[in-house]
């Protein structure tokens, strides 16, 4: 029994076709998408910046002082080795190790911090060096300048 032509499948040519259409959509739709990836990476940083100042807060709360810049924010998690602090921690402040940043760096503590906060919790941002702009501008509570 013979098949009828039209009903044989695709030529070899009809998919290059369908493949460079597909490449065309692909080269244009896809810069928009990515940086919309790097647009989210801030807004998370930014995000994770303000649970761990809250994270923070509690600390201070309960303990009576901020941690020191030696403590850092591996505190939350874990006992501090001061046994004044160390009696009135109750801690873990978070219910997991502190995060990266978005993008695979830790973040930064320091004191003091910018606008009369008493420390500082950031993101270097995309570029990993201070300052910046765009997505590589420093997200969160930032240190004092200069």
């Amino acid at each position: 029994m013979r098949v009828p032509r039209f009903a044989a499948g695709f030529t070899l040519l009809e998919m290059l076709v369908v493949l460079v259409i597909i490449g065309l959509i692909a080269s244009l739709v896809g810069p928009r998408l990515f940086s919309r990836v790097d647009s989210s990476k801030v807004q998370v940083a930014d995000t994770q910046t303000r649970l761990l100042r809250g994270a923070v807060e509690t600390f201070r709360l309960e303990v009576g002082r901020i941690p020191t810049a030696d403590e850092g924010l591996g505190v939350l998690n874990t006992a501090p080795a001061d046994e004044r602090a160390k009696a009135r921690w109750r801690g873990p402040y978070l219910d997991e190790p502190v995060p990266e940043d978005p993008w695979g760096r830790p973040y930064k503590y320091s004191i003091p911090g910018r606008d009369g906060l008493p420390f500082a919790i950031y993101s270097l941002g995309a570029d990993g060096q201070p300052g910046g702009e765009g997505n590589d501008a420093d997200v969160g509570f930032l240190p004092p300048k200069g």
